[in-house]
């Protein structure tokens, strides 16, 4: 069976183009990912989407779609699952360093994304010079969440037809739904993880609020740092909780108007090794946390603790938390 049809739908531009059902997105995905569909019609899918922009059936099908094909992880208590598919441009990457600290607290943490993209420093380049793991399979991030470190592991590992589709914007020259999908993507059975989705564009703010309800996820939702899963250093974002789909406000963290009344001292430079050697300061204590990374922490440890199966020094921490903040 051909894709044409279902481009036929999506592809008749801005205005005349019509959705496609969650069934169908689910079809046309599994296709395109299986190696169904010639390099012209991914092409012609990619541009269609583009200029159509997803709507939340077509995103839960396409995600279903995915997720059928990524391989098996499964933690033992609930983990913290953060797609890392940016990289950094002109700020340190630190979503390592949030890898690290929610690590120091014993949760299993797992980083997917890409593993080099030029013209940014990526986490997986961060995490080799931290000589943190690098996952090449299921035992690799068992073993290491054993030893209360972060994992990464490669999109061409965790999920290859997705790697594929995402390679498809180096040919074409834009981006196309795989590279949503992935920063959605959470490769744990349901209810087992919570994943930070990040968005770079305010308006994708109430896309993303309705897909997350929708698909009935435990996630936090917020502006990242140059499209990575981590709150800006130098001011806190708006930190939304859905907790099965349901927006949990007493879990949730408003936006901080402003900067900070004290900036982080981050490093002046953005390469791999600058920014691992600050972040090795912090995790050490040698250099204090950036307020709006803690903020997070303490945000996705309280809201861990909601979950079935929270381990008991997740609870501990979110408690030493709070009573830190009355203080």
């Amino acid at each position: 069976m051909s894709i044409a049809p279902y481009i036929k739908e999506i592809g008749r531009g801005a205005r005349g183009a019509r959705g496609i059902t969650r069934e169908q997105a689910f079809d046309l995905m599994c296709q395109v990912l299986d190696g169904r569909a010639s390099d012209l019609e991914v092409g012609a899918f990619a541009v269609a989407m583009r200029i159509k922009g997803e709507t939340t059936d077509e995103l839960a099908g396409f995600l279903d779609a995915v997720t059928a094909r990524c391989i098996p992880v499964q933690p033992e208590r609930p983990a913290v699952v953060l797609p890392s598919y940016n990289g950094a441009r002109r700020l340190p990457n630190l979503t390592a360093l949030l890898a690290q600290l929610l690590a120091q607290e014993g949760v299993p943490v797992l980083v997917h994304g890409l593993g080099h993209d030029p013209g940014r420093v990526t986490t997986a380049e961060i995490f080799q010079n931290l000589g943190l793991p690098i996952a090449q399979t299921p035992a690799d991030i068992a073993r290491a969440w054993s030893r209360r470190e972060p994992v990464f592991m490669r999109t061409e590992l965790l999920c290859p037809p997705l790697a594929r589709l995402l390679e498809a914007r180096w040919v074409i020259g834009l981006r196309n739904p795989g590279h949503t999908v992935a920063k959605l993507l959470d490769p744990c059975p349901p209810g087992l993880a919570l994943r930070v989705v990040n968005y770079t564009h305010p308006e994708y703010a109430v896309s993303l609020s309705e897909f997350l309800a929708a698909t009935r996820a435990n996630a936090l939702l917020m502006r990242g740092t140059e499209g990575e899963p981590v709150a800006d250093a130098r001011r806190t974002p708006k930190m939304d909780v859905f907790l099965g789909g349901e927006l949990r406000a007493e879990l949730s963290v408003p936006q901080l108007e402003g900067s900070l009344a004290q900036v982080p001292l981050l490093p002046r430079e953005h390469d791999a090794a600058t920014t691992a050697l600050y972040i090795q300061a912090v995790a050490s204590g040698e250099k204090p946390a950036p307020a709006p990374l803690l903020r997070q922490v303490e945000c996705l440890l309280r809201t861990l603790g909601e979950l079935p199966g929270a381990a008991p020094s997740a609870a501990a921490a979110v408690a030493a938390g709070e009573a830190h903040a009355a203080g």
